[in-house]
């Protein structure tokens, strides 16, 4: 906290040149809804997240998150799985609940968040934080009978080569902050689930980020989805 407020003047220098500079992706293009899987659905998916939840990074929803766990979903179970995406960019937690309020809910199965981001980038305090999640959760038992929330991990902001330093490790160390709170709060729990992102390789990481530095890319939507379908995949046997 000392260091965040010694470097508070630079930080905001930084933040505003950042906002300024930083390549504007739209989200992936396609549908947000679909059956993953021959015959008729046996499993239903709701995905909830933000810029990277809406594919930001890459041109189609089939090469982002969605509809890829969908896919590897209905591989790994031997059944069809329907699947819908909510998910905007910018949207913090707090967004998210209030667009899943707002939403025509069918039955679900499955929730898979990709939330965090913009919370680590409008300081949410972790505790504000998982009290929303939770309150997610709650939304999606009430409304689509969801057995089971997979939260996905927050991404590792430390490397983000879109932020400049000292910029980057601060945003590294908020979000991994928020992170620890989540996968504590959530342990041991069996209707919740706290999924760690797939290890990215030390160096460049070209296609694992896209070309904004910033969102996942063709490489890293498609271990992203893999790592979530292994443990919905799970959850659903």
């Amino acid at each position: 906290m000392l260091a965040k407020l010694a470097l508070g003047p630079l930080l905001i220098a930084q933040g505003r040149q950042v906002r300024r500079q930083a390549l504007r992706l739209p989200e992936a293009a396609g549908p947000r809804s679909g059956v993953a899987g021959e015959g008729a659905a046996r499993w239903r998916l709701l995905v909830l997240g933000d810029s990277s939840g809406a594919g930001v990074g890459v041109t189609h929803q089939d090469q982002a998150l969605a509809a890829p766990l969908a896919a590897a979903l209905a591989a790994r179970l031997g059944g069809a799985v329907a699947w819908r995406l909510l998910a905007t960019t910018g949207h913090t937690a707090a967004d998210a609940l209030q667009a899943l309020r707002e939403a025509e809910l069918a039955p679900a199965d499955l929730l898979v968040t990709a939330l965090g981001v913009n919370d680590a980038v409008g300081q949410t305090r972790p505790q504000r934080f998982v009290a929303t999640l939770d309150a997610i959760h709650a939304e999606a038992q009430a409304r689509c009978g969801v057995r089971c929330t997979l939260h996905s991990a927050l991404p590792p902001m430390g490397r983000f080569p879109l932020l400049p330093q000292p910029l980057r490790w601060v945003m590294g160390r908020d979000a991994a902050r928020l992170d620890s709170a989540l996968a504590r709060h959530v342990r041991g729990r069996s209707d919740r689930r706290h999924v760690p992102l797939p290890a990215v390789p030390d160096g460049p990481l070209d296609g694992w980020v896209a070309e904004d530095g910033f969102h996942p890319g063709p490489r890293g939507y498609p271990a992203w989805a893999q790592a979530l379908a292994e443990a919905g995949a799970a959850v659903l046997r």
